[in-house]
């Protein structure tokens, strides 16, 4: 990375957009190479414009390509890390790592939630949106620099930087599965619905009111961008 980092310093000064360039530098630790991928990466598709015969040029396709290679590089880092500790335990620490309330603190700490780009007038679901646009830029490196550099990102600029993988493995906050414990231990029933289904009206994006039901008995509610988020959010207000 170093080596590489010298040769697109020195090229730094005959390119377009050099301020652009520094920026993610300042993110990533290196210099991007194919710019418009970062760029495709920070656009929120409320902004995108869909050209005659072409894919409209918003994050979707890059948020998909970097949750997958995101999932592949923490389990990677994490197998190396805890070395010994079993297959759930490893898959509970990584689902905390790339969940999507981590993602968007992560972005608001590197700066890179004031680089999204979107034609929504509220800022209400930003840690939604600069969390999707975490996922595309790990994308967007993957493709401009392959898996090697997706996991150095991953392991010096924010796992070494943001993320204790010690203290977040050995952190109780699965509300849910605490529920269920709690349920089996008194040996009564726990049972999670899902009450609505609806998009929001800005981001388009989808969101999920479940309850919880102990004995029959409502418990608590929750409201999420996935059915998992939903039900962790009502399982944490049954717990309170």
């Amino acid at each position: 990375v170093k080596a590489g980092n010298l040769i697109d310093a020195i090229r730094l000064p005959f390119r377009k957009d050099r301020q652009l360039y520094r920026s993610f530098y300042g993110i990533l630790g290196f210099y991007p190479r194919r710019i418009e991928l970062y760029r495709q990466a920070l656009t929120h598709k409320s902004l995108s414009v869909k050209a005659e015969g072409k894919s409209a040029s918003h994050n979707e396709r890059l948020e998909y390509l970097g949750d997958a290679i995101l999932d592949a590089v923490v389990g990677d880092i994490l197998y190396n890390h805890f070395q010994g500790e079993r297959e759930g335990f490893l898959t509970s620490v990584r689902s905390r790592v790339v969940q999507r309330e981590t993602l968007g603190n992560l972005a608001d700490q590197m700066g890179l939630t004031d680089l999204v780009q979107s034609n929504l007038m509220s800022k209400t679901h930003n840690s939604y949106m600069a969390g999707n646009a975490f996922e595309a830029l790990v994308g967007a490196v993957y493709l401009d620099r392959g898996y090697k550099y997706c996991k150095w990102f991953v392991k010096n600029r924010i796992l070494g930087k943001y993320i204790n993988l010690d203290k977040i493995a050995y952190r109780d906050s699965n509300f849910k599965s605490k529920l269920l414990e709690w349920c089996q231990k008194y040996r009564v029933e726990a049972k999670f619905e899902l009450l609505e289904e609806k998009k929001d009206q800005e981001t388009m994006s989808p969101q999920f009111l479940s309850r919880v039901l102990v004995s029959g008995v409502e418990c608590g509610r929750g409201m999420g961008y996935s059915k998992k988020e939903s039900h962790q959010r009502a399982a944490e207000m049954a717990l309170a």
